[in-house]
């Protein structure tokens, strides 16, 4: 694993390196990229609305109900 010079410097660089702050550095660049409000804007337009898939499911009912006739 690369050096951190970030990460804190104590008991924990003789021994071994501290997961939390490789973290902590991580998740401050992954947050930098993208503004806050656009990230809950892409988090509430995740899926399809209920209404189109009532509507969706409904011209599905009416196809099969015309063919069904249509054929019948």
């Amino acid at each position: 694993m690369a050096h951190n010079p970030h990460a804190p410097q104590g008991q924990h660089s003789q021994g071994g390196q501290d997961p939390s702050g490789s973290t902590q550095m991580f998740r401050a660049f992954v947050d930098e990229g993208e503004p806050q409000g656009r990230r809950q804007k892409a988090a509430a337009q995740s899926g399809p609305k209920p209404g189109v898939i009532i509507a969706v499911v409904a011209v599905v009912a009416i196809l099969g109900a015309v063919a069904w006739l249509a054929f019948a």
